[in-house]
């Protein structure tokens, strides 16, 4: 009975307990706790479509890993883990310090807050886990069920607190900031505490141009302004679509600034710029496309620009506050026209890419838009609109 019982009691424990390479462990609880910031992180991009993909890419990668890592714990598969994690606390070095000029969302530096500090952390003691335990040949202890109870509550302590932390995660781009930008993007520079609101002058109403335009009942709006407003529509929607070919385009003179990532791509005019027209569809300063996936790119707006020296204080008013011009301050191009990043803190490009030009300009869409006829844009670049206004309808409904 003795012998029994005590084989009983060894088989008890076997299978109360695993056997893993300890600092695989680590490693592994390390990488899902990370995971699970990062997932819970998603909601607070939400507008940024780019930003929301990388999250979910992340977040997914690192709790995959470490849900599997134990179980296969192959040279291969534990290396594998140690290069995503350290790639991925590498973006979140390069985030906080230049920004990722190519995700919408992460362009613009921001500090440092708890909820990415710690899942900074732990993507680094997982790359330190996985590293040791390859190092010391991954061999297996038996850990009793205890110890990874323990393991895991450690991490619950730590990954829990920064994942509530980030579900109020104060993002350059996010809802505050959007709300104080103005135009394509969401971290403008020198936004002032007057253009902080999501409350938009004209009542927000889906733009469709096959319909008939109507821009009337809004308070302060003269006659003159509302018949402006819905001239330069008319004649937009008439003149403009002979571009619809961007080959068209580009025999006229417009190149793209390279920004159809953000899946808006702008090409520019620059002997439109200085030529005396002003709101002129036959000769707009910079054309919208949207590239639909397939190689082909729709025609959806024009932008037109003011005439070089003009100011936001200065612009010409076409419907009042039916319309809004706008600037963008912290654009940094290549020396062939093309958008090449964002400007630093001081507002200065690093060389060789240099400032854009800070022409007020406005667009007028000749395709449906869920904000209207004038709306602006989302995108890698930031704008600003006058000082004293209120920002219109745009990223508040989530891109178009």
């Amino acid at each position: 009975m003795t012998t029994v019982a005590a084989d009983a009691f060894t088989r008890g424990r076997a299978r109360a307990s695993v056997s893993v390479a300890p600092a695989l462990a680590v490693a592994a609880f390390a990488s899902i706790g990370a995971g699970a910031i990062h997932a819970a992180a998603i909601g607070v991009h939400s507008e940024h479509h780019q930003a929301v993909i990388t999250f979910t890419v992340i977040a997914a990668a690192q709790i995959g890993w470490g849900a599997l890592a134990p179980a296969f714990p192959g040279r291969l598969s534990v290396l594998a883990g140690a290069a995503a994690n350290a790639g991925i606390f590498a973006g979140w070095v390069l985030a906080k310090t230049e920004g990722i000029s190519f995700i919408d969302g992460l362009e613009a530096t921001e500090d440092v807050q708890f909820a990415d500090g710690v899942a900074a952390t732990l993507a680094a003691v997982a790359v330190l886990g996985a590293v040791v335990a390859v190092w010391r040949g991954l061999r297996p202890t038996s850990l009793g069920h205890s110890a990874l109870v323990i393991s895991a509550l450690v991490t619950a302590l730590v990954a829990v607190p920064a994942m509530v932390s980030a579900g109020s995660h104060a993002h350059a781009g996010g809802h505050d900031e959007a709300d104080a930008a103005s135009g394509e993007g969401h971290h403008a520079t020198g936004a002032t505490e007057t253009d902080a609101t999501t409350t938009a002058i004209v009542p927000p109403k889906p733009y469709d141009p096959t319909k008939p335009i109507d821009l009337g009942g809004v308070p302060g709006v003269t006659p003159e302004q509302q018949a402006r407003a819905e001239n330069l529509i008319a004649i937009s929607l008439i003149r403009l679509p002979k571009f619809s070919d961007p080959a068209v385009a580009e025999a006229n003179g417009f190149r793209s600034i390279g920004d159809a990532a953000t899946g808006d791509e702008h090409y520019v005019n620059t002997a439109y710029m200085n030529d005396g027209r002003e709101l002129d569809p036959d000769y707009p300063e910079s054309l919208v496309y949207q590239p639909d996936g397939a190689g082909g790119k729709k025609l959806a707006a024009a932008m037109y620009m003011a005439e070089p020296g003009t100011t936001l204080e200065t612009v010409p008013d076409v419907g009042g506050t039916l319309t809004q011009w706008h600037i963008h301050n912290n654009l940094c191009f290549t020396d062939q026209g093309r958008v090449g990043g964002l400007s630093s803190g001081d507002g200065s490009c690093r060389p060789p890419l240099v400032e854009g030009p800070k022409t007020p300009m406005i667009h007028v869409w000749i395709q449906p838009h869920p904000c209207g006829p004038f709306a602006a844009l989302e995108g890698i670049g930031s704008g600003q609109i006058a000082e004293g206004e209120t920002r219109l309808c745009d990223a508040a409904h989530g891109g178009h």
